[in-house]
């Protein structure tokens, strides 16, 4: 009973600590893909390129943060996890000084190329210490904090992004993370606890790495050249999803004669709870991220907002995150993950089919409600599909759940973000360049959001939930 009373209170103070020096060491990285965006119009101007080729910086980013995504595995069996992240978290420092000091558009594509690298280090050891330190009864709670720089991330970054482009200069997008990671290094070599190896006798899964890392870029860029493209069916497209194809079907077949002895093991999509968030994760991505795309674009487009004043009006939805975060990790630890995602869903489709029926003249009081309803309702989905995915794994298992969970994610966020963008291209070709038409063509891409969105309750439905014991 004592036992039971003492825990009641709160975390205990080791394990809060941890997680949000965890959660101080990943905001560098989720801020810094977001505000690099806005500096795009700069760097085009100050290196003397085309639009096209800067545009590497951002992708050549995320397919360097997809390789990097099973290295960690590996690197999370064999060495103790505390130094690994640390180290990731300070050669994103490092480089971010390299990055800042570009002299021209090669070094800064290859000083973003590394970034990245790191950032995919990160990513997954993140989410796979957290489990560690917090235990499993704690998760819920734990992970509310620790994704906080998830929500911070897509929703400050363009605005922190363009106060900094304005005042300063794009170097400072870059030295900016510096301080933080000067902040969060001694913060996380004074609170996280150490790691012993999870399997130091594994041996690195070359060929794993290799097709897993290859599978995720293709299919990546293959994704981008849809949205570059303003269709799926172009050639580029299918010769690098074919590509992405192959190396699953490669990957599988070597899983096969591995008898599962490889850095992401299919017998975990054998366990129902992991098979129904990895599914959840992808479909939630795609919903979620589809929309963080094209909202901005309508604002600039149809109301001729500038780009602060874009990253401006979405803010509601970071509040509405920010708010309902504390409460949702809570309801995770004590109902399970089931009823918090069915009931989040449902909020979440009444914040979203109001967008499909929004017009240039909707007030923005209006807008800015629907977006904080929507905003509520996304740390209820992600959450607990997130951490109903280590459920009934064993500590072994965590490195191998952690690539798995990450791989699924950056699939789900830029299949989401290219399809929403490509479907609002296709319309948009289509129809007269009036108000009209941009109209038709942004309910469009958030129509299929929607739909998206209501194809995760199927998966759902298999999640865990907690029974009272007497």
């Amino acid at each position: 009973m004592a036992k039971n009373k003492a825990k009641k209170p709160g975390l205990p103070k080791e394990i809060l600590a941890a997680a949000w020096a965890i959660a101080l060491g990943a905001i560098a990285p989720m801020l810094d893909s977001t505000m690099v965006n806005i500096a795009i119009d700069q760097l085009t101007k100050e290196f003397n390129t085309t639009l096209g080729i800067i545009q590497w910086s951002v992708t050549g980013y995320v397919l360097a943060l997809a390789i990097a995504v099973p290295v960690s595995g590996w690197l999370m069996n064999r060495f103790n996890g505390k130094k690994v992240f640390v180290g990731a978290v300070v050669a994103f420092g490092l480089i971010s000084v390299f990055t800042g000091v570009s002299w021209n558009i090669s070094s800064f594509i290859f000083f973003r190329l590394l970034q990245g690298f790191s950032a995919g280090i990160i990513a997954p050891l993140m989410s796979t210490l957290l489990v560690k330190t917090a235990g499993r009864e704690n998760l819920g709670r734990v992970m509310a904090i620790v994704s906080t720089p998830m929500i911070l991330g897509p929703i400050l970054g363009p605005v922190i992004g363009g106060f900094i482009v304005h005042a300063a200069s794009w170097h400072w997008i870059f030295f900016i993370n510096v301080f933080i990671v000067l902040i969060a290094a001694p913060l996380m070599v004074k609170t996280i606890p150490d790691f012993d190896p999870f399997n130091k006798n594994s041996k690195l899964d070359l060929f794993g790495i290799i097709d897993l890392s290859f599978m995720s870029a293709a299919f990546i860029y293959g994704i981008t050249k849809a949205a570059d493209h303003a269709t799926f069916n172009n050639s580029e497209t299918k010769l690098w999803a074919g590509i992405g194809l192959a190396a699953a079907v490669a990957y599988f077949i070597y899983d096969r004669i591995r008898k599962n002895h490889v850095v992401l093991p299919l017998s975990l999509f054998a366990n129902k709870r992991f098979l129904a968030s990895s599914i959840g994760l992808f479909l939630a991505n795609i919903a979620v991220m589809g929309p963080m795309l094209i909202l901005p674009l309508f604002f600039q487009n149809l109301r001729q907002f500038t780009a602060i004043e874009a990253a401006l009006a979405l803010i509601p939805q970071g509040v509405g995150m920010l708010v309902t975060r504390p409460l949702i990790g809570k309801m995770i630890d004590k109902i399970g993950a089931k009823y918090v995602v069915l009931v989040s869903l449902a909020i979440s489709l009444v914040g979203s089919v109001p967008l499909i029926f929004m017009t240039d003249q909707t007030s923005m009081i209006w807008i800015s409600i629907v977006l904080f309803v929507r905003g509520t309702s996304f740390g209820g989905i992600m959450l607990p599909l997130t951490s109903d995915a280590y459920t009934g794994l064993d500590d072994k298992q965590l490195p191998e759940a952690g690539v798995g969970i990450n791989i699924i994610e950056n699939l789900g966020s830029s299949f989401g973000s290219a399809v929403i963008a490509t479907v609002v291209a296709t319309v948009m070709q289509g129809l007269e360049p009036t108000i009209a038409g941009s109209l038709r063509a942004y309910h469009a891409g958030f129509l299929v959001s929607a739909v998206v969105l209501a194809a995760v309750f199927v998966p759902s439905l298999f999640l865990s939930h907690k029974k009272k014991h007497a």
